[in-house]
């Protein structure tokens, strides 16, 4: 079957975050919506339809997780990253962003620290901040042909006996890296050696591009294995999230009892109705239009880069190895913060992230979401053009 990427899709009034949300952080309503990480795609039929057949049977009462939600799940993983995940190492989580929140009400005292790498998902520092937690900064080196790297040896002198838990985004987001096996082995090794968790944020797992492969942290080694707390769900790769998917899984038991109990005692670990029928249409049916899309996604990527190399150079896109984000150096542009805004925002008529808001280390970016129809975003680059010709 062959899907149609090109449909564009009208989100408004549909209490779209990406579409409502306009006015009140852009402070217009008028912008071509590229900055919340979700796609502009029509979320696939196959998921509808099995949505639309449990809402045919018109009775919503209490339910059970589907006896072949968990082997669904498990197959997927295996086949996908050649990871072996046993049934009893997950548990369905009620989002993400939430799930770092629970890791760190359950294992990280008030006077501990939580590790992040900016520039980074801006929830890696807001959540223990909001948790009154400290956050300890360790940013990545940026490489001279602007993709980024660990920095072990500043890590080394910033994670003290206080550092429980370090938080990676594996894919990465903002920059799209795909880590390699040796850097997350070592990293495991760091943070077996101090006793911190890391807890492995791998919901673009399944959105690899241009030949590259995701490798799950918690499969790279056995100190991986035993340091990591591992989240996952299908809602990036099927344009799902508003059901909200979402898992972790802890082969460690040791940090597995004390987190799943917690959960349980909270009734945490409990999906609500849909979430299972999705995640089962999505991950036994779904692999045929997982591949169109990244196809889809791919030639998009290349076209923002032909496009800034022979219209805007003074805009680097770089290059994501995973998910539809696409993180636009800006620099070249010459303007301060509040000059880029006005740039995308007020004169080109787009709605990006800003990449301050990933740290300090994003000034002078913007993070670009590529998962819209090319038409929409052939027209958001030539918006874009103008603008800058105009100054």
């Amino acid at each position: 079957m062959q899907y149609n990427f090109d449909k564009i899709i009208d989100r408004h009034n549909t209490g779209a975050y990406a579409t409502e949300m306009l006015g009140e952080v852009h402070g217009r309503t008028d912008l071509t919506p590229m900055w919340v990480a979700d796609m502009n795609f029509e979320t696939p039929a196959f998921i509808t339809d099995a949505l639309r057949n449990r809402l045919d049977h018109s009775l919503f009462g209490y339910t059970v997780i589907p006896k072949d939600f968990w082997p669904t799940v498990t197959d997927w993983i295996r086949n996908h990253h050649q990871w072996d995940v046993k049934a009893e190492w997950m548990r369905y989580i009620p989002g993400i962003v939430k799930g770092i929140g629970f890791v760190i009400n359950v294992f990280c005292k008030e006077d501990e620290k939580v590790i992040i790498q900016p520039p980074v998902y801006h929830p890696f520092r807001l959540t223990p901040l909001g948790n009154k937690r400290q956050v300890v900064m360790n940013p990545m080196h940026r490489n001279d042909d602007g993709t980024y790297s660990m920095d072990f040896d500043n890590l080394a002198k910033v994670a003290d006996e206080k550092c429980r838990v370090l938080i990676l985004a594996n894919p990465h987001n903002p920059a799209g890296i795909v880590w390699d096996v040796e850097t997350l082995k070592r990293l495991a090794h760091f943070c077996c050696e101090r006793n911190i968790i890391v807890i492995s944020d791998e919901i673009h797992c399944d959105m690899a591009l241009f030949g590259n492969k995701h490798h799950p942290f918690a499969n790279v080694s056995e100190e991986a294995a035993r340091c990591s707390i591992t989240f996952g769900a299908p809602s990036k790769t099927f344009n799902i999230a508003g059901i909200v998917s979402s898992y972790c899984i802890v082969p460690n038991e040791d940090l597995r009892k004390p987190l799943f109990e917690w959960l349980a005692a909270n009734e945490l670990d409990q999906p609500h109705i849909f979430s299972p029928i999705a995640t089962i249409a999505a991950f036994k049916q779904g692999e045929e239009w997982r591949k169109q899309m990244l196809a889809y996604i791919e030639e998009n990527v290349k076209f923002v880069e032909e496009y800034m190399a022979a219209n805007i150079p003074q805009i680097r896109p770089l290059r994501p190895q995973a998910s539809f984000l696409v993180w636009l150096d800006c620099r070249g542009l010459g303007l301060d913060h509040d000059a880029l805004q006005d740039l995308f925002v007020n004169k080109a008529r787009l709605a990006l992230n800003d990449g301050e808001m990933f740290g300090a280390e994003g000034k002078g970016y913007m993070r670009m979401n590529v998962a819209s129809p090319r038409k929409v975003l052939k027209d958001a680059l030539e918006r874009l053009k103008a603008a800058c010709l105009i100054g």
